[in-house]
């Protein structure tokens, strides 16, 4: 038995006891993989030991998220977490929960859902390209790894980003495909016939395939990606389910369930493990394992010292870095001006603002699936051109009708540090994207998700491309910043907050048609009050009779119904309701007085949720079916979103 083997077994022994105490967890993945996330984490990533969160750092993204255990039996070997850590697998308030999250150390991404934690691997190997031009190799020169898996891959979202980071030539990426052969309910050929070999060739991958359980082989085909600077490598590792089990072997009942304690017993026993010792690390295993330790820590230093000297003598270098590491409250961003009483989407204020902070926030990065005309990304593309097809310095990510991979792709960018990302695409596409934008705020990742054509506005396209419940549906996920602005001056302070945010996702929703441009003399709110989520933006003499809340376009349609009335009518734009609801209680009764009960809103979409503010019996002018091909005029008039309807409605309940 040579030193990798044993601690090969000592990982597979921590695995199988971790698992086994919390009686819960996938020893059998787990297990097949050892043999190469040992070797690697041992032989080939260059990290600090002493500072899990060192800039220049290879990534490792264990994809599949539920071979955890294996993730953390390597990082107790690295130091960063104890014996009794792996005691408390799956247990509340460790730091050895079921499935990664990045909060714990040495994770560098919260993995779980199959197919992201492959997308997020691009994500990372993009930002690094990018970073790694612009600040030099001599900075940033590090490798992305991850560790994939039959179900990971069989998610369309990972072979969406793997087609992108073959066009985009990220050969600092290299994804271990763990190809057991099962899954959690039964053999992959029952589900799968995949050449997997001949798609990833056929979308510029190198492809590796090797005995998973081959040390020397394992070795060789790291070595070999590394090698290959132009392409993404694939090393298809094929293995055994629970590799070394003692009469388990290649059964999918290992998936999802632990072993029996006589099958871990028997199991230590033929690994060369002492069967009555649980959780055994001896410490030959440990000097072993951290014997690059010192090469590592020297590594480390001459970076820092690198970075400093750089610091000092390279002043586009030091203007450079102070970007990628400037905390994102203190960015002053100069936002443009607009011209009151004109007409403009706030797609195109959008647009407009983009133009106008692109060159003063070089770290802000991102594209269109598609849609770049529509989305108002077309100048930043043209002016930056597409990363990867025009160099690893282009700023536009062309990521073509992609919106889940695009999605995930955003989150690896911001996850690696450095960058600003931003994702555009129609709100109606927003689905596609739903469980990445809910990664984000698991996450706490400050990714710009940018969604025009928000409303049955959209018009002829019809229903298909309608958004109805969509941005309702965005306000559930936990920490999102939902924004919604009423125009162009809204939107500028609506991605004002979004750009400064440090751990919230934003999802911002524009309209294709037209709105007018609000007047600060007449509406002085509109300059700072979106920040509070919902403000007074027209107000009266004393304690109104009525309040009429909107967001987005039906804001100018409140303002117009609100002249209808000849009592004394307060209107609230509450661009997110996210925002207002985190304000204090005084605010929140100071621009809604609880004893004012004659409320109204409006939105151009599901009515449920404004009920919470103008109560159970309120009146809601919204849309709760689908829409129809037709003009967007028609479509507003059909479904009465005129003022002269929505004051017929309020006088009729009130």
């Amino acid at each position: 038995m040579t030193q990798t083997d044993k601690t090969v077994a000592v990982v597979k022994g921590l695995i199988m006891d971790g698992i086994a105490k919390a009686n819960s967890g996938h020893p059998g993945g787990a297990m097949s993989s050892s043999d190469f996330a040992t070797i690697l984490f041992s032989e080939f990533l260059n990290t600090n030991p002493d500072d899990p969160n060192w800039f220049n750092r290879d990534r490792f993204i264990m994809a599949a998220g539920h071979e955890s255990m294996l993730l953390y039996s390597l990082l107790h070997l690295n130091g960063l977490l104890s014996l009794d850590d792996l005691k408390q697998f799956r247990q509340l308030g460790s730091l050895t929960p079921g499935h990664p999250e990045v909060e714990m150390p040495g994770v560098e991404a919260t993995s779980g859902p199959l197919g992201q934690g492959f997308a997020v691997s691009v994500g990372f190997a993009a930002a690094e390209a990018f970073l790694g031009e612009k600040l030099g190799s001599d900075v940033m020169d590090h490798y992305t790894y991850a560790l994939s898996c039959d179900g990971d891959i069989q998610e369309p979202v990972a072979l969406g980003a793997a087609s992108l980071a073959g066009l985009w030539g990220l050969g600092k990426l290299i994804v271990y495909y763990d190809s057991n052969k099962i899954q959690l309910a039964g053999p992959c050929c029952d589900v799968d016939c995949t050449d997997h070999r001949k798609v990833f060739e056929g979308m510029c991958w190198q492809v590796i395939d090797v005995d998973g359980h081959n040390h020397d082989e394992i070795r060789a085909a790291i070595k070999e990606g590394q090698a290959e600077t132009s392409k993404p490598t694939l090393i298809i590792g094929h293995t055994t389910m629970a590799k070394g089990a003692a009469t388990m072997e290649g059964s999918h009942k290992t998936h999802g369930s632990p072993l029996s304690a006589e099958e871990i017993a028997a199991t230590k026993e033929k690994l060369g493990l002492p069967a009555d010792k649980d959780f055994y690390v001896p410490e030959d295993v440990v000097e072993a394992y951290r014997a690059r330790f010192d090469g590592l820590r020297k590594q480390a230093a001459d970076w820092e010292a690198t970075v400093d000297s750089k610091l000092g003598s390279d002043a586009g270098f030091a203007e450079m870095w102070g970007h990628v590491t400037k905390p994102r409250p203190e960015l002053d961003i100069d936002w443009p001006e607009f011209t009151p009483g004109e007409t403009m989407a706030t797609r195109k204020a959008w647009g407009a603002c983009l133009n106008s902070v692109m060159e003063s926030l070089p770290t802000l990065v991102g594209g269109s699936a598609d849609l770049d005309p529509s989305n108002q990304t077309q100048h930043f593309r043209d002016t930056y051109g597409d990363f990867g097809v025009k160099g690893f310095g282009a700023r536009n990510f062309a990521f073509g009708v992609r919106e889940f991979p695009m999605a995930a792709i955003m989150n690896g960018l911001q996850l690696h540090g450095g960058l600003m990302p931003f994702g555009a695409t129609f709100l109606t596409f927003a689905d596609y994207c739903r469980n990445a934008i809910r990664m984000s705020a698991l996450q706490k990742l400050p990714v710009l998700y940018v969604f025009t054509h928000d409303s049955f506005w959209v018009g002829e396209d019809g229903p298909t491309h309608q958004p109805i419940e969509h941005v309702s549906s965005l306000r559930l996920i936990p920490g999102v910043i939902d924004l919604r602005p009423a125009d162009a001056m809204e939107t500028a302070v609506c991605l004002d907050i979004a750009l400064k945010q440090e751990e919230n996702p934003s999802t911002i929703f524009l309209t294709r048609q037209g709105l007018p441009v609000l007047d600060p003399a007449e509406y002085p709110a509109v300059v700072d009050g979106p920040r509070k989520g919902g403000y007074v933006i027209k107000d009266c003499d004393g304690t109104p009779d009525l309040i009429l809340i909107a967001a987005g376009s039906e804001v100018s349609l409140a303002l117009e119904t609100a002249k209808l009335f000849k009592r004394k009518v307060r209107v609230v734009s509450m661009p997110s309701v996210k925002l207002f609801d985190e304000q204090p209680e005084s605010y929140k009764n100071e621009v809604l007085p609880p004893e004012v009960t004659a409320r109204a809103a409006a939105e151009a979409g599901r009515t449920d949720l404004w009920h919470k503010f103008v109560g159970l019996d309120g009146v809601v002018l919204g849309l709760d079916h689908f829409g129809a091909s037709a003009p967007g005029k028609i479509l507003s008039d059909k479904y009465g979103f005129t003022p002269e309807n929505f004051a017929r409605m309020i006088r009729e309940k009130y």
